[in-house]
């Protein structure tokens, strides 16, 4: 198992004062990681929750560029809201007094074209609408030639275009999306439908002005995601580093079952590591909460998979399992 002993500032800070409970298993879940790459393993993270509002890309940019993950899991939040900080960052608004808002408070928000993620105002004209013009030229041109793509290809093609860089108000170095566009990086976004980009994109469906089948869909995610697993698992095998839950963590991890179940190949590998954040308790029912243990009865992982569970806030705890592997 590996140390600190040739790490950053960081990483002996952890090894020092992390020692129990959620700290040591914040510990064994970062050098379980960098084992798994270590020995010949890929790595899918999968994005639930506001975690590009968050600004992880701080950390998960280089994550990205050091070749550290293989396959990203993300919501459609996630997708957008990362290049809406990059083209629109001088323009939100942090409110730490959030709790204190009142209705009136919130409808002032909304009437000033802020939408608040918990602290954080993203503003409507500079970060959706200033995305949407850019982003809507792109659909138009598929949708005329007969073309489809997937929702993060469209995003690829935008930041690869240029376009966006005169808006650019943060170092594109702290952009997950321009690292994983530079690098052609594969993404799934299940139940993309479920952003602004999704809900403008149906808006322009429902007008007459795009054709539905221009973007690509779920199932379609799944059939490429079911092709790229047998591919890459071989060897070490795929590890699964969850954080948050959600559709962005279920989607994915389930194409191990689908393969086995569904699709009788009796010799698909499972996950051969899971770390999982979340906040989440178990007795509710949820997946989010599921434990790894569960995991185990619906055939996504094996006995012997090495399984973390980190029940603490992600945005905590992720830059600092990233800060490990990254030796900072």
């Amino acid at each position: 198992m590996s140390t600190a002993t040739n790490k950053g500032p960081i990483s002996k800070f952890i090894e020092h004062h992390y020692k129990h409970f959620n700290a040591a298993a914040l510990v064994d879940a970062a050098k379980g990681y960098e084992t798994h790459l270590t020995e010949g393993g890929k790595m899918m993270v999968t994005l639930a929750g506001a975690m590009s509002t968050a600004e992880l890309g701080k950390s998960l940019a280089e994550m990205i560029r050091q070749g550290k993950i293989d396959i990203i899991s993300c919501t459609g939040a996630n997708l957008e809201e990362d290049i809406m900080n990059l083209v629109a960052h001088s323009h939100y608004k942090r409110v730490p007094n959030y709790r204190d808002l009142s209705p009136q408070d919130e409808w002032d928000l909304l009437e000033n074209h802020y939408n608040r993620v918990t602290d954080t105002c993203i503003p409507e004209e500079e970060a959706f609408r200033r995305l949407q013009k850019h982003i809507y030229k792109i659909w138009k041109d598929a949708d005329n030639a007969g073309e489809r793509y997937f929702p993060h290809e469209y995003m690829y093609k935008i930041l690869n275009s240029g376009e966006l860089k005169q808006y650019y108000e943060i170092d594109p170095k702290d952009s997950w999306m321009l690292a994983a566009a530079e690098r052609n990086l594969p993404i799934v976004v299940p139940g993309w439908e479920d952003s602004t980009m999704g809900n403008i994109f149906a808006s322009y469906v429902i007008k007459g002005e795009i054709k539905g089948s221009t973007m690509k869909s779920g199932i379609e995610y799944m059939a490429w995601l079911a092709d790229w697993y047998p591919k890459n698992a071989g060897g070490k095998g795929v590890g699964f580093f969850q954080i948050g839950g959600g559709i962005a963590g279920d989607f994915p991890i389930c194409v191990v079952p689908m393969l086995y179940q569904d699709m009788e190949m009796t010799d698909v590998p499972f996950w051969s590591y899971f770390c999982q954040i979340s906040d989440s308790t178990t007795s509710y029912g949820s997946y989010s909460g599921a434990v790894p243990n569960e995991k185990i009865t619906w055939g996504k992982l094996d006995v012997n998979t090495p399984k973390f569970i980190v029940e603490s806030d992600a945005t905590i705890v992720a830059p600092l399992i990233f800060s490990w592997v990254l030796g900072w």
